[in-house]
């Protein structure tokens, strides 16, 4: 089943508004200060650690709100000092905070305690579906009386949100245009400096980067059959209903018995916020789940794909910087389309006939796997999709975002020359 839909989401939200009002009375009396708050829904990984990484190197006074004993376990190993977000300490970082860094939401760092900070909004990945407000999932509501007045509200306070971003990184021009509509900025406040969540993908060598996210994958689940091609399955959220994608036990015989005639091992990893009955009834080597319970951030194990197969994940964008192909099983396209919508058409992204079902998927899988001109023509159209969507390939979008911090009256550290 799944976990979380927007509409148990905004009912929450609406039941927390006199929370809300207490906690922007007390920003209002506690004067802020130089410290930088780090958070990020999906633990300590993605753009937050990026630039984590770089504001400590610069000398700032840098702490991480943590959600949970795991998340402080993450951050202890990485020498990143924690606060327990939703307890009182985690309240006062939050509302003396000069510089608040999130990914998801505000909700990554204490949501009571936002008000007044410069406020850094990184995302997690470029919008191939509909988001924020361009989105009618983003404000639904429980089916209760009034709840067209409900949705109106949900809209408002959501705006009013979004206005507290200063700055959101974006990848390319493109990007740039979705994110100030979906967040309804404007003011300069999105930039296309590159995304720091992706700078693991350029950083270093080939060979250096396919090592580093090999053995993270090996560590993760277990040693690879040596010379196995490794395929990435990483379904996209569908905002609370149960995903359509997930396999009958004859699709999974079917799966297992490509993996073993073709020498590769599938890696699942379901949306966290999803429906992941991704088990196969076949014990097999060949299949391991890669879930965000076992590797929180997936970015890094990314140059250790060799193919990847998704719906509506911007992971599409990603690999192209590695030159990886893509194919896209998508079962409810048409209805994912009504409902929540793409930026432009999906179709070009996926192509005109994306597989629908898993039969059609491995038969494209199949043919991928024994030609490599068909994996090399693949890996073609992934860069130029890419090259669309990514103005900068360096690995220094961090960089680039900590000076445009810098830039915007963010003081350096005390100290520093």
């Amino acid at each position: 089943m799944a976990s979380f839909s927007f509409g148990s989401g905004n009912a929450a939200k609406l039941l927390r508004i006199p929370l809300y009002a207490a906690g922007r009375i007390g920003t209002l009396l506690v004067p802020r200060g130089t410290r930088w708050v780090f958070g990020c829904g999906a633990g300590v990984g993605d753009g937050a650690l990026a630039l984590w990484r770089v504001a400590a190197a610069e000398g700032h006074d840098a702490v991480w709100l943590a959600a949970s004993d795991g998340e402080r376990g993450d951050a202890a190993a990485l020498g990143i000092p924690t606060i327990r977000k939703q307890s009182l300490r985690g309240w006062w970082a939050t509302a003396r905070a000069g510089v608040l860094v999130v990914t998801h939401g505000q909700g990554d760092v204490n949501r009571y305690a936002a008000s007044g900070a410069f406020i850094v909004q990184l995302w997690h990945g470029i919008p191939l579906k509909r988001i924020g407000l361009d989105s009618p999932a983003t404000t639904q509501v429980p089916n209760v009386p009034g709840a067209r007045l409900l949705r109106r509200l949900v809209e408002l306070l959501y705006r009013a949100t979004a206005q507290r971003i200063r700055l959101m990184p974006a990848a390319s021009e493109r990007s740039r245009g979705r994110l100030e509509s979906a967040f309804a900025l404007g003011d300069g406040k999105v930039v296309v400096t590159g995304e720091p969540r992706v700078d693991v993908l350029s950083a270093g060598t080939a060979e250096e980067r396919r090592s580093a996210a090999s053995a993270l994958l090996e560590e993760a689940t277990s040693a690879l059959p040596e010379g196995a091609r490794r395929v990435l399955y990483a379904p996209t959220w569908r905002d609370g209903d149960d995903d359509p994608a997930v396999p009958t036990a004859q699709e999974w015989v079917r799966i297992v018995a490509l993996l073993e005639q073709r020498d590769a091992v599938l890696f699942v990893r379901s949306h966290p916020l999803g429906a992941g009955a991704y088990r196969s009834p076949l014990p097999s080597t060949r299949i391991r789940m890669l879930g965000s319970d076992i590797v929180g951030d997936v970015t890094p194990a990314l140059p250790g794909i060799d193919v990847l197969i998704t719906d509506y994940s911007s992971m599409a964008y990603d690999v192209g910087l590695l030159g990886m192909p893509v194919l896209y099983l998508a079962p409810d396209a048409d209805e994912y389309a009504r409902t929540r919508g793409f930026y432009g058409r999906f179709e070009d992204v996926a192509g005109e006939n994306p597989a629908r079902d898993w039969s059609g998927l491995l038969d494209r899988l199949d043919g991928l796997l024994m030609d490599e001109a068909a994996l090399a023509a693949r890996a073609a159209e992934s860069r130029t999709l890419s090259a669309r969507m990514h103005a900068h390939r360096d690995g220094e979008n961090t960089r680039r975002v900590y000076r445009e911090i810098r830039a915007r009256g963010i003081p350096a550290p005390r100290g520093a020359g």
